[in-house]
């Protein structure tokens, strides 16, 4: 009985406009939620003639971490805790063996010995993207996820895409998806 009076309270709360409305509206001045977000990417990479950045890869590792930035602003502000959905063009799959753990124990002479090896294999087949899905802006207005692209794609370009979803009217009516991309060679 608590639970449904607790539901009904909140579903009353919901129909009050002051609850989306903290303060009175100034005439003529553009509500929060009116105002258009601005996504600014951060590759933090060298840009080339073309407009493409360039990612060293590492050679000595499958594959190479790298941090991506961006900031976010509302009407020229910066955003705080505005998700923000990242995807990359390019994916790898692992393989029959993700990897393997060794067992190793003491003897009774405490001497360590390996006893036993187990192979990691329930992950055949698994698609891994490149770019980890989304990220919140913090009260400067910046994201950042991780890129992780592996060594088979050395001299492949990725589209890298920042999308988010944006509202301009409290009634839903313009509701819709914006995005930002940018591209990156593989070197």
């Amino acid at each position: 009985m608590k639970k449904m009076l607790n539901s009904l309270l909140f579903l009353s709360l919901l129909g009050c406009s002051d609850l989306f409305l903290p303060y009175e509206p100034v005439e003529g001045e553009p509500h929060s939620w009116e105002l258009e977000l601005t996504v600014e990417p951060d590759p933090r990479l060298d840009l080339d003639d073309n407009g493409y950045y360039h990612l060293t890869l590492d050679r000595n590792n499958w594959q190479t971490l790298h941090r991506l930035s961006g900031h976010v602003y509302r009407g020229g502000e910066p955003l705080e805790v505005q998700k923000i959905n990242w995807r990359s063009s390019h994916y790898w799959f692992i393989g029959d063996t993700l990897g393997y753990v060794v067992s190793i124990g003491l003897t009774d002479d405490l001497e360590y010995v390996s006893y036993d090896t187990s192979y990691v294999t329930w992950f055949n087949g698994w698609e891994v993207p490149t770019v980890n899905c989304c990220s919140y802006s913090n009260a400067d207005g910046e994201v950042n996820t991780m890129f992780a692209p592996v060594q088979s794609m050395e001299g492949d370009t990725v589209m890298i895409t920042m999308y988010w979803y944006h509202i301009t009217e409290l009634d839903f009516s313009d509701f819709g998806r914006r995005d930002e991309s940018f591209y990156i060679v593989l070197d």
